[in-house]
């Protein structure tokens, strides 16, 4: 049974990109592009993955990452694996982001082959959690 995984960034080009990628390799995917989008995308489907930018407009990452894990909390699910993707490596969002412990953690650019191998260790996870 293919595993369900959702994209968040505020790139359209790095949405499409990635969902495409993990579509090709056998995943559902459901690409958004806002922390708003995501909050809603969690409350109508489980996923078993979600892979989120740090810095986008309005909710940024970190936070996006908070209320899903509040509103699986609050509807009693079991937490999901979080990878972050980001381009910067310092600032006040990267720090938030690295006390999160999320699953992974990958800089763009990155190479393919790392993105995929991440996320089939995070994929794995779930299925141990």
């Amino acid at each position: 049974m293919a595993k369900n995984i959702l994209v968040i960034d505020d790139n359209h080009l790095v949405v499409k990109s990635l969902g495409r990628l993990l579509e090709l390799e056998g995943y559902n995917v459901v690409a958004v592009e806002n922390g708003k989008e995501a909050l809603g995308a969690v409350e109508k489907e489980d996923f078993n993955l979600v892979i989120s930018d740090i810095r986008m407009a309005e909710i940024d990452g970190v936070e996006t990452i908070r209320k899903i894990r509040e509103s699986l909390k609050r509807r009693e699910k079991k937490q999901i694996p979080e990878i972050f993707i980001t381009g910067y490596t310092d600032g006040e969002e990267h720090a938030q982001a690295k006390k999160l412990n999320t699953t992974g953690f990958l800089y763009k650019p990155f190479d393919k082959d790392d993105f995929l191998k991440s996320v089939a260790e995070a994929v794995k996870k779930d299925e141990i959690i």
